[in-house]
């Protein structure tokens, strides 16, 4: 994705040289103000943040074993329990913030989609699944403390660092090609 954002630099370059009409050139003064200036704006989008957010919920996840179950020791069984419990209670929020008429996540007209629930669907399911993974991780001793699901969220980062990445340099990629050519 580097190469095709420096052959897009070098292209506009060259189109604006040859004065190839609606073109701009990123090395030109006007370009580079634009991409120097609006790098920050550009790139912080919500679907970032969602990605963060289901990068952080997936590294809970893994780290907490709730994956790979294993029901063998007493401590397995009751952090699976209390975790099922936990989701029983954040399932009955969410319906309480939903399903009741005049809820306060659904939109003007009653309805779900869309709705301020719809928007906020990702983060709901993101934290449902930190919360069941935190709560079996602690209680089956995956965690021994703060620090370790701390530790459990990075991780997740961590490991969709270069999906991260790839998604930075495809939205930097596409918002400079519109800069060029539109």
């Amino acid at each position: 994705m580097g190469v095709a954002e420096v052959l897009l630099v070098l292209l506009s370059w060259l189109l604006s040289a040859t004065l190839t009409g609606g073109v701009r050139s990123l090395l030109s003064d006007v370009g580079i103000r634009w991409l120097l200036g609006s790098m920050s704006t550009l790139l912080s989008t919500p679907w970032l943040v969602l990605l963060l957010l289901l990068a952080m919920a997936g590294g809970c996840l893994c780290r907490s074993d709730l994956l790979h179950l294993s029901l063998s020791g007493y401590r397995e069984r009751l952090g699976l329990r209390l975790a099922l419990l936990a989701l029983v209670l954040y399932v009955a929020v969410v319906l309480a913030l939903t399903a009741i008429p005049h809820a306060v996540l659904l939109s003007a007209t009653g309805q779900l989609f869309p709705s301020p629930f719809s928007r906020a669907l990702i983060p709901i399911l993101s934290f449902g699944v930190f919360l069941l993974s935190a709560v079996y991780g602690w209680t089956a001793g995956r965690f021994t403390s703060f620090a370790d699901i701390v530790d459990s969220l990075l991780f997740g980062i961590g490991k969709s660092a270069p999906l991260i990445l790839l998604y930075l340099m495809l939205l930097l990629f596409c918002e400079s090609f519109k800069f060029v050519f539109m």
